[in-house]
């Protein structure tokens, strides 16, 4: 049996049909339009594993590009929790926004008894 053959199971079933006569144009038609490839599937197999193998890295590198972004934003909030108050607790803000006139708070004890 040759390759690609396609053969039968229980060969008194098959049911055949005689034609009384050949038609020449209707077989003329489906001969101009036949048409037989022999493709190379162990390169088409190739083609194929290799386009997936690009799109599966491609989305790899979009997945970390994202949890990139998104580290970098959790690390600027936490940055910002932890020094939120930094600039409040500053020595020479505090010093410019308490007592008027650059007084001390001994003079103010002074002038309160």
């Amino acid at each position: 049996m040759a390759v690609g053959q396609v053969s039968f199971k229980d060969p008194k079933r098959v049911k055949r049909v005689t034609v009384v006569q050949r038609q020449n144009p209707i077989v003329n038609r489906l001969n101009k339009t036949k048409r037989e490839e022999y493709p190379n599937l162990y390169q088409q197999k190739e083609d194929h594993l290799r386009e997936i193998r690009k799109r599966e890295r491609i989305a790899q590198q979009d997945r970390k590009k994202q949890e990139k972004v998104v580290e970098q934003e959790r690390q600027n909030i936490k940055y910002q929790k932890d020094h939120a108050y930094d600039a409040w607790n500053d020595d020479s803000a505090v010093a410019g926004s308490s007592n008027q006139h650059g007084q001390s708070y001994e003079d103010f004890e002074d002038d309160f008894m």
